[in-house]
């Protein structure tokens, strides 16, 4: 599904998310973001296109209803290739090439909880469990990776912040710039984990690997009594 002249508003919203996404559609940054979204896809498309497909922006918050929120893994946004992009952060389809991020999630998964490394990347299991994939910007232009970070910063800052109100969440923080979320999250009823971000460039300077995030996290579920998360796709 191609972006043509799709807007965000015309998109479907599990219900749970409405009322926030409402207070959103209503302010001045959102209307912004809208017509920065149509200008790029008059001046754009079809020779570059915007991923991820309209359908999947909101995909994230579709397949993880706001009362099953457990843990947010912050990424920073969409990847930027063809076929890669389906709105959930780190994850790409199943018959999509993993990448290199996400085979050192991976790793990192099997050295902490003896998790087999999967045969794809599809993370949309992780989602049906609590686990919110959030990325910072929910768009970007083809090839042209942060091309529309500035133009989300309201929307998702002003989603962490909702969440942190609704408390009891982790927040996973991997990398430099999710970490500059932190002071959106109140750590007085949230609990965060920080680590360097899983790309190989970041990995090999360490930080990384052995954080073991995966069983720290349901520790911590299992501290708030709260099921803990399947984390084998």
């Amino acid at each position: 599904m191609l972006w043509g002249n799709s807007k965000l508003k015309d998109q479907n919203i599990e219900s749970s998310w409405v009322e926030f996404m409402k207070s959103q559609f209503e302010q001045p940054y959102f209307h912004e973001l809208e017509q920065f979204l149509q200008q790029e896809q008059q001046t754009y498309c079809p020779d570059l296109q915007l991923y991820p497909p309209p359908n999947l922006v909101f995909n994230s918050l579709n397949l993880c209803p706001l009362e099953q929120v457990k843990v947010v893994i912050l990424g920073q946004d969409p990847y930027h290739n063809v076929g890669q992009a389906m709105g959930l952060s780190f994850s790409v389809p199943q018959d999509t090439k993993i990448p290199p991020s996400l085979k050192n999630i991976f790793k990192e998964l099997q050295n902490d909880l003896k998790v087999e490394c999967p045969h794809h990347g599809d993370l949309t299991k992780w989602s049906r469990q609590g686990v919110l994939l959030l990325n910072s910007a929910l768009t970007v232009r083809e090839h042209c990776p942060n091309s529309h970070a500035k133009n989300w910063t309201p929307f998702t800052d002003n989603l962490i912040k909702y969440l942190s109100e609704k408390g009891n969440i982790i927040f996973i923080l991997w990398g430099g710039h999710a970490k500059k979320k932190k002071s959106l999250i109140n750590i007085e009823n949230n609990y965060i984990l920080e680590a360097t971000h899983p790309s190989p460039l970041s990995c090999n300077r360490g930080g990384f690997f052995g954080c073991r995030h995966f069983s720290q996290c349901n520790q911590l579920l299992e501290k708030m009594s709260t099921e803990i998360i399947d984390w084998s796709i």
